[in-house]
């Protein structure tokens, strides 16, 4: 594999083990299963495409079809993670509330009926554009820093093929 997928994977990996302090720091409740989750901060899906992006464009430069392929696939993985996923994430919560409802029902208990005036869905499987705007400069830094260290390692490589 090259060093840009290294250094995606490496930023979802990092973004990944970093929701667990934060949510621990905002919620005050310790999480390990957060790793193997969906959703929350930052957003590993827009740092693993942000790093990756980052890293094309400072390695090849920005007028190149490689830039351009990743900029256009980030920002469409980086949309659906705060669009289509939010949505689904809401729809799942009131399937699963229905589960409850059919239970009350079943064991003849009064159910009382409220109508709810509709209301913009809220995210849950997805991102809140802070998390995914959080991935992604956690994305940059990570492909700013990979860039560096393997600027070092093509020049050890250059001198090596001279001799």
């Amino acid at each position: 594999m090259n060093k840009g997928v290294y250094l995606a994977l490496f930023s979802i990996g990092l973004a990944q083990g970093l929701k667990i302090p934060i949510h621990y720091m905002k919620k005050k409740e310790w999480r390990p299963d957060l790793f193997f989750q969906t959703g929350g901060m930052p957003s590993s899906h827009s740092a693993g495409v942000s790093s990756l992006t980052t890293y094309i464009a400072l390695r090849q430069g920005l007028p190149t079809f490689d830039f351009a392929l990743s900029l256009v696939y980030g920002l469409i993985v980086m949309y659906d993670a705060q669009g289509i996923r939010r949505q689904t994430g809401e729809l799942t919560l009131k399937v699963n509330s229905l589960d409850e409802l059919m239970e009350k029902v079943s064991n003849k208990e009064k159910v009382q009926f409220k109508e709810n005036s509709p209301k913009k869905l809220k995210e849950m499987l997805g991102h809140e554009p802070d998390e995914v705007m959080g991935g992604a400069l956690l994305g940059i830094i990570v492909g700013m820093i990979g860039h560096v260290c393997t600027k070092k390692d093509s020049k050890k490589t250059k001198f090596q093929l001279r001799f």
